[in-house]
C-alpha cells in the first residue's frame, strides 16, 4: 500500500458513520449485507447510506455484489490488513522486536483474496 491509498482509505473512515458502517460489515464477513440491512441496522437514510457505501468503495474498503435487486457490500478484509500493515510497518525504528507481535497477528490474517477487486 502506497502512502495514497493509506490516506484515501484512512479518510474514508474518518467518519462516523462510515466507520461504523466498515464495522459493521466486518462484523458480517464473508456473508456481507444488503444496503438495506446496513441502513436498518445504523439506522440511517438509505440515501445516505447509499453515499456512505460509494465512499467506502471508491477507497478500497469494501466491495459490492448485485444478487437480483439486491446489492450486498462486504468489507475488504486483504485492504485492511494493508492498511494496518501500512502503518506499522515502520514502527519502533530503534526496536523492531517490539512491534513483532503485532505484525506478526496482521500477517498471520489472511482473508480470502477473493474478497476484493
Amino acid at each position: 500500500m502506497d502512502t495514497e491509498s493509506a490516506l484515501s482509505a484512512l479518510n474514508a473512515l474518518s467518519q462516523s458513520t462510515r466507520l461504523e458502517i466498515f464495522r459493521l460489515l466486518v462484523r458480517h464477513e464473508p456473508d456481507g449485507l444488503p444496503a438495506g440491512d446496513v441502513a436498518r441496522h445504523l439506522d440511517v437514510p438509505q440515501n445516505t447510506i447509499s453515499a456512505h457505501l460509494a465512499t467506502l468503495t471508491r477507497a478500497g474498503l469494501l466491495t459490492s455484489q448485485r444478487h437480483s435487486r439486491l446489492i450486498v457490500y462486504r468489507a475488504c478484509l486483504p485492504r485492511l490488513r494493508d492498511l494496518m500493515l501500512f502503518l506499522v510497518r515502520d514502527c519502533c525504528a530503534g526496536s523492531p522486536e517490539l512491534c513483532a507481535p503485532l505484525i506478526a497477528n496482521l500477517s498471520s490474517c489472511s482473508p480470502s483474496p477473493a474478497s476484493c477487486p
